[in-house]
Formats: C-alpha cells, structure tokens, sequence
C-alpha cells in the first residue's frame, strides 16, 4: 500500500516539475522575442531619427539658399496655353 502512495508522490512531482520547465522555457522565449522587438524597434527610431535630421538639414539649406538668391518673382504673368 505504501508502494502506491510513493509512486503517485513522484508522478505528481514529476508533473509539477514538468509543468513548472515549460513554464520557464516559455518565459525565456518571451523573453527572448522581447528583447529582439526591441532592438528592431530601436533600429528603426534611429533610422527614422536620421532621416529626419536629414530632412531638417536639406530644408535649413534650401531656406538659406533662397535667403542669398531669392527666387525668380513671376509676377502677375500666367503660363501660355498653346493649342
């Protein structure tokens, strides 16, 4: 009798220890796809960080280029309609 009160001790042991390493693998997976989203995700701020600064820099040079030569005045003229 005491022989299948040991043997189902151990299986239920056995389970919960089962139980408890799939736990533990599925953290460390999460884990894992965690940290990866957030180095794309920090990838791409930098990315976008630079483009942006390179879109703030072209426009900084296209406001100082039309300070020294201002753009050709059109006046009240309207483009010919040909035909």
């Amino acid at each position: 009798m005491r022989m299948y009160v040991i043997v189902a001790v151990v299986v239920v042991i056995v389970a919960g220890l089962l139980f408890l390493l799939d736990r533990a693998v599925k953290a460390i997976q999460e884990g894992r796809r965690r940290r990866a989203a957030g180095m794309r995700l920090y990838a791409a701020a930098a990315q976008a960080e630079a483009v942006a600064k390179q879109r703030k820099a072209a426009a900084d040079a296209s406001s100082r280029l039309t300070a020294v030569l201002p753009a050709i005045p059109q006046g009240d003229k309207t483009p010919r309609k040909v035909a």
